[in-house]
């Protein structure tokens, strides 16, 4: 397989990054062209094209979004308009217009598509997993940027990752550190989420001595891209893991009220006081890629279980010292890992040095720390904004920068040049090929399910970037040629290889 990956990879650079970024700088500049020149159609009495729908009183009195604030006097009616394509995801209640107010300026936001094609709208924000490239909106429009919300895992949608899905986008917000807005640390409310006390080493003997295993592992969605079920199925062959999932299912949870799965997925106090007297938590991450860690990390450190981890291969960058979680990309094999598991359960004193950084002055890394501090957004934090407002400002700032721009490249009569184009990079997202949790993809068998779904899946996503990235190329307006674009592209990979 990592033959015909590379091979992919050749093939993919049929719309390379160059093409793209001279197709937007192109369209841009004639954008920035059309708002010297004027409109190039007639329109209405309220500076609506005659053939478009004008957006209605919402756009007139919508309410300002409570927001940091700006001196921006300016109408609803001269405000860019940033559409949510993805509606279900807009962050204001209950209309489906709101004004925020922003630190460089304000805009309009709303869920309405009918304002997809005004002058006014000048970008469109997508939610990664709603993303179908057979779907987008096309023609793309020269005076329209579009941006990426995607905090959730690389598997939802795979189009991003790989350069012809990320780099149809200007802006991004996603769980890289690289993104224009990083959303990295989601699911860490805070330095004290980290010291929160843990269960007494003494008690989690007790609970050992009851029968309970050392390692508990919680999933019960299984069959995904980290195929992380093969790995924990080998490991179970060498130490006792507690399985109380649908996923290697082999222990109950002690009442039905734990056995809720919404019990499972909040931290209600019961279940986490359950799962706090385990050692260690399996922690697999659903699928691979730089940056992204979930509450399967940081919930068992906030209990004080030591994390078995898998998922973000740059995970140490974040960790609060040197020794808070054992990797399990460190060991050769799960027995081997499991032979140090056991160590650790039977040797209190080096167990206890993992749980050092919840001592006073115990976390130690200045990046976690600085990272922290500096996010403009919060976790469970109502005196801050949330990452999804804070994505809007952002958006918001940068649409109301560029009219500035463009505006001053109009009254210099071209001795100001227009403004470039930002374009994504592939490492905004840029997750690599699924492989197997255990063994090598030479090892499973031709009816294998992981193998049949997630590869197939991550190579088809490459192509579909490709073909929307080629639909914009040609300026193609009717998305149900789509598939006649994807026919395209399987035929010359046909004839590559």
């Amino acid at each position: 397989m990592g033959a015909a990956g590379a091979g992919r990879g050749a093939a993919g650079a049929g719309w390379g990054p160059a093409g793209l970024w001279v197709t937007l700088a192109l369209a841009w500049s004639a954008a920035a062209a059309v708002a010297a020149e004027g409109p190039a159609e007639p329109c209405g009495a309220d500076g609506w094209a005659q053939d478009a729908v004008p957006p209605g009183a919402a756009f007139v009195a919508a309410a300002s979004y409570r927001g940091p604030g700006n001196n921006d006097t300016r109408s609803n009616k001269a405000l860019p308009i940033l559409l949510w394509w993805s509606g279900s995801l807009f962050p204001h209640f209950p209309g489906d217009t709101e004004r925020i107010d922003c630190p460089r300026g304000s805009c309009l936001v709303t869920r309405s598509r009918r304002v997809a094609g005004h002058r006014r709208t000048k970008a469109l924000i997508f939610y990664g997993t709603d993303f179908r490239a057979y779907e987008a909106p096309l023609p793309r429009l020269p005076h329209q940027t579009w941006a990426l919300f995607h905090e959730e895992s690389p598997m939802n949608n795979y189009v991003l990752s790989h350069s012809p899905g990320i780099r149809l986008f200007n802006y991004t917000a996603t769980f890289r550190r690289e993104s224009d807005y990083p959303l990295t640390l989601q699911w860490l409310p805070g330095a004290g989420y980290l010291r929160a006390p843990a269960v007494p080493l003494a008690e989690k003997d007790a609970w050992r001595r009851k029968g309970y295993g050392p390692v508990l592992y919680m999933q019960s969605h299984c069959d995904v891209p980290s195929d992380r079920d093969r790995y924990v199925r080998e490991l179970m062959k060498y130490i006792q893991v507690d399985s109380y999932g649908k996923c290697l299912h082999n222990r109950e949870l002690p009442s039905e009220r734990l056995r809720d799965t919404s019990t499972a997925t909040t931290e209600d106090s019961e279940f986490m006081t359950f799962i706090a007297r385990y050692k260690f938590h399996l922690a697999l991450e659903n699928a691979i890629c730089d940056d992204y860690m979930t509450e399967k990390l940081w919930r068992p450190m906030h209990l004080g279980a030591v994390p078995v981890y898998r998922g973000s291969p740059a995970v140490r960058d974040w960790m609060p010292n040197n020794l808070s979680i054992i990797l399990i990309d460190d060991f050769d094999s799960p027995r081997e890992l499991a032979q140090y598991l056991d160590f650790l359960d039977k040797n209190g004193e080096e167990y206890l040095k993992y749980l050092e950084y919840k001592n006073v002055d115990g976390i130690k890394n200045q990046f976690l720390l600085e990272s922290l501090e500096k996010r403009e957004w919060g976790v469970n934090d109502m005196t801050l904004p949330n990452y999804l407002n804070g994505f809007e400002c952002f958006i918001c700032d940068k649409e109301n920068t560029r009219v500035k721009e463009e505006q001053e490249h109009k009254k210099s009569r071209g001795k100001i040049p227009a403004p470039r184009p930002h374009i994504a990079q592939f490492k905004h997202m840029g997750c690599p090929m699924p492989t197997p949790g255990f063994g090598s993809v030479e090892d499973l068998s031709e009816g294998d399910s992981w193998k049949e779904m997630w590869l197939q899946d991550y190579w088809q996503s490459l192509d579909q970037g490709e073909a929307l990235t080629a639909m914009i190329h040609h300026n193609e307006s009717h998305q149900g040629r789509f598939w006649d674009y994807m026919h395209e592209i399987f035929l010359k990979r046909t004839r590559q290889h």
